[in-house]
């Protein structure tokens, strides 16, 4: 099964990716070797992940959300529906 998830980085920033193995692709970020903006921006934490039938389908979610605006990011991870529909 393919996740979507969302990192929050020691910056404050927020990065977004795809994985079929959240936990192994997780340790790689925190690891530093997940990726360049990962690498040089650091891990946190695992703010939020969401299931994905197929590769193809987690492609099309990560770059719906990669578009949104930071407040609507942090509404999706917050589970405010309210805000969601607003924004």
């Amino acid at each position: 099964m393919w996740h979507i998830y969302i990192l929050e980085c020691q910056d404050g920033s927020l990065y977004t990716g795809i994985t079929d193995n959240l936990e192994r692709r997780f340790e790689e970020h925190k690891s530093g070797k997940g990726g360049k903006f990962t690498h040089a921006f650091k891990v946190n934490k695992l703010l939020y992940s969401e299931p994905c039938g197929s590769k193809n389908e987690a492609l099309k979610r990560e770059a719906q959300i990669k578009g949104c605006t930071r407040k609507k990011k942090l509404a999706l991870i917050n589970g405010d529906l309210e805000l969601l529909k607003k924004l």
